[in-house]
């Protein structure tokens, strides 16, 4: 397969035109036409409901936009400070196994943040990754979302970097309750975006599913 086309925004992309420009890409992959691709971005303040949003849990969203969005999961916020990474690959080449492909997501964060000596940790009852402080509190520092169209993927993940985490108070963060959010900053690193890219990409084909020989 053509190796992996990468695209970095460099200005926070309007949520719409997001979705937008993955369809397209999806569509194009789906036949052929484009290589694979993986999109890091960042939103404007907004917040997005999955198929399996509940109205009771979005509190506050204040001035920030609610977007419906075909991605399984609940309600999560996008914002500046958050980098997203939008995944676009082809499973039917890749063992067409989507519980093996949102597992190799998880992987992909926990050994992202391990670069910069955070411990991140998956949860068997709840989709993201996790951080325990010296409390034993659980706080989430990434979220993840996915879309599968004939086998092409796309949505992606969440880390936080150094958003503004108050407004994670606007909503239940994924239906789960009895947790916090967190961010890198917040645990005390100076990390770049341009850093955490760099991570991003040097961790990337060591956790995603191999393409099938």
């Amino acid at each position: 397969m053509p190796a992996i086309h990468w695209q970095t925004s460099q200005r926070p992309v309007a949520y719409p035109d997001a979705i937008a420009s993955m369809e397209a890409e999806v569509a194009a992959i789906s036949t052929g036409a484009a290589p694979e691709s993986v999109w890091l971005l960042e939103h404007p303040h907004l917040f997005t409901a999955g198929t399996s949003a509940d109205p009771s849990e979005l509190l506050d969203p204040g001035d920030a936009p609610v977007f419906p969005t075909g991605r399984g999961g609940r309600y999560t916020y996008h914002g500046p400070g958050q980098r997203i990474a939008y995944v676009m690959l082809d499973l039917s080449q890749r063992g067409s196994d989507l519980h093996a492909y949102v597992e190799a997501l998880e992987n992909w964060i926990i050994q992202t943040l391990g670069q910069f000596g955070i411990t991140g940790e998956r949860r068997s009852d709840r989709v993201g990754v996790w951080v325990v402080g010296d409390d034993g509190r659980e706080d989430k520092i990434a979220a993840i979302g996915v879309r599968v169209r004939r086998w092409v993927t796309y949505h992606g993940i969440a880390i936080n970097l150094d958003p503004d985490l108050q407004r994670f108070s606007g909503i239940i963060p994924c239906g789960i309750q009895g947790h916090g959010v967190t961010s890198m900053r917040k645990l005390g690193l100076d990390t770049t975006m341009n850093q955490l890219d760099a991570a991003l990409r040097a961790t990337f084909e060591e956790t995603m599913p191999p393409v099938a020989s």
